[in-house]
């Protein structure tokens, strides 16, 4: 055997680097946490990280791999930092990290009950298990995906099949179907509906109120004048939360919308779903259990790896029509597909088995784990919100329901141009320090810098320092 493919699998060499890389994390988690010195994102200029990179991969030098995975951490942004506040990306749990070391290496591609026994019967626990926390009964059902995108347009898929009545797959669509969405929904779902070929008709957004949850009120109004038009409307989404404020639509108002005119209820509950394990919380997600189909991400709010993704449907027979087009090699008679043949309800056909690190997390920490980190993180941004409005120069979009929170600097002889450029640069310095890293977003066209706690190590004088950090900037 070709002497280069032994030195690849060689298993003493791999324990050898696989003990090299854990201890470099190891020491790694603990500077992200415990040294003050030590930057969230050491920011470099992408044509400069490109040439670096480019470099070393041309260069005639074998790579050391200590060497090579302590200088991918040094250039990489640290999510681990108590001082990331950006993105909606969790630091993974050790273990969980671990874990997915195991699913990648085991490498089963989950398309068939075969290439993945293990995991597929994790995932099917997970699923009924989070379907139970949810409130719905033994006839719920569902699958792991790779992304709340892909999950939304899963979920689209099958409310379309469901509300056609007809073979999608096999005679097209020809009607003009339609979404009602909140103007605060996902960019994902508009995507979603424009690959699944509506077009922009295909979207039907709803205004706001002053809280940016969707208008409610409207929705009569709104449904009745697109149906004179022609317009079928076969699913309303409700955000749980909104990715850019945060903010919970009411769910059980639109539950008994939908229930009575017949439309899909879909939930994209992808970072606030977790909410549901927090006493505390769990009231914001009132009416979730009227929902047709739910997308929760496991690497939001639960403290796993990213992508991971929940897609239920309280309806488990639904999940099987939106995919159910032939391929003999794997699925076997078109309709006939069983549970624990995966890629006969999603769009991947190889899959990775994501279900073992959820599975391994839950059984370890329990489901308190998630209760604690939900409570602080949420608590900790209303915490922040108190601040903002208790300190003179800062104005706050809008009470937060969850971990995320938007704010910007103001200043009384700018105008609202000025304003935006201010903010802009506020963020734009931010990145480029290290100190922090938070991001920005567009509210009512006003620039708001936006943070999402997802560390559960961040305290309030990390975001006093925040602050004052921006304040300085401005003297």
């Amino acid at each position: 055997m070709d002497n280069n493919l032994l030195k690849a699998y060689d298993p003493d060499l791999f324990r050898d680097n696989g003990h090299k890389l854990v201890d470099l994390l190891a020491d790694y988690m603990h500077d992200c946490q415990n040294n003050p010195a030590f930057p969230v994102l050491p920011w470099k200029d992408p044509a400069d990280q490109e040439k670096y990179w480019k470099d070393f991969f041309y260069s005639d030098k074998s790579p050391d791999l200590a060497g090579f995975y302590s200088d991918f951490l040094e250039k990489s942004i640290h999510i681990h930092h108590p001082r990331y506040a950006g993105h909606q990306v969790v630091p993974p749990v050790p273990l969980a990290a671990l874990t997915a070391m195991l699913e990648a290496f085991t490498n089963n591609g989950m398309a068939i009950y075969e290439m993945g026994p293990a995991a597929t019967a994790m995932e099917k626990v997970i699923i009924d298990w989070l379907n139970g926390i949810i409130g719905w009964d033994q006839h719920a059902n569902g699958l792991m995906t790779s992304g709340g995108s892909i999950g939304n347009l899963t979920a689209l898929l099958t409310a379309r099949q469901a509300f056609a009545g007809r073979d999608s797959w096999e005679d097209g669509i020809h009607d003009q179907m339609a979404v009602l969405v909140s103007t605060e929904a996902h960019y994902s779902v508009e995507r979603a509906v424009k690959i699944m070929g509506m077009g922009e008709k295909g979207l039907v957004k709803v205004p706001v109120d002053e809280q940016y949850r969707i208008k409610t009120s409207l929705l009569p109004g709104i449904l009745e004048d697109c149906r004179s038009k022609g317009i079928q409307i076969f699913a309303l989404i409700g955000n749980a939360c909104s990715t850019s404020t945060g903010k919970y639509d009411d769910l059980d108002a639109l539950g008994d919308f939908c229930r009575d005119n017949h439309i899909w209820f879909h939930v994209d509950a992808a970072h606030g779903g977790p909410a549901l394990f927090s006493e505390k919380y769990r009231h914001l997600l009132a009416g979730l259990e009227k929902a047709n189909s739910i997308v929760i991400d496991f690497h939001k709010m639960m403290l796993t790896p990213a992508l991971t993704t929940a897609v239920l449907f309280r309806n488990g027979n639904t999940s099987y029509e939106a995919f159910a087009q032939k391929a003999q090699y794997l699925l076997g008679k078109k309709g006939n597909i069983n549970w624990w043949d995966g890629a006969g309800r999603t769009l991947e056909c190889t899959k990775k088995p994501m279900a073992v690190k959820v599975y391994l997390l839950i059984k370890t920490f329990g489901a308190d784990l998630f209760e604690a980190y939900i409570e602080h993180t949420y608590g900790l941004a209303k915490e922040f919100a108190e601040m903002i409005l208790s300190r003179p120069g800062f104005e706050l979009a809008v009470m937060p329901d969850s971990n995320i929170v938007c704010f910007r600097f103001i200043s009384e002889d700018s105008d609202p141009v000025a304003l935006n450029a201010l903010n802009e640069d506020i963020r734009k310095n931010l990145k480029e320090s290290g100190r922090f890293y938070i991001v920005q977003t567009r509210i009512d066209g006003k620039v708001f810098l936006r943070v999402s706690l997802m560390n559960p190590f961040t305290k309030p004088e990390d975001l006093s320092d925040l602050l004052a950090e921006i304040e300085a900037m401005i003297a």
